[in-house]
């Protein structure tokens, strides 16, 4: 075989195998960063749904606030 022909050979072995090494670090940076995404977003939703509970918390209180002022009131 030529010096040529194997050098063409190992160049393209180098080329291909850069190349896939490349697809897969880029792909396993790509899942980490949407793992670390989905866990933000985890995070975001239960502060929704806790202040949500908060607020429906804050709205039987005040209802109940609201009742007993008018107890109060109907009392004097």
């Amino acid at each position: 075989m030529s010096d040529v022909v194997l050098l063409g050979i190992l160049t393209l072995i180098g080329t291909l195998s850069g190349t896939f090494g490349g697809i897969l670090v880029a792909g396993k940076l790509t899942n980490y960063r949407i793992s670390q995404l989905e866990k933000k977003v985890d995070k975001h939703n239960s502060l929704v749904e806790w202040k949500y509970c908060a607020e429906e918390k804050f709205k039987t209180l005040d209802e109940r606030s609201r009742d007993n002022s008018f107890r109060i009131d109907s009392l004097e």
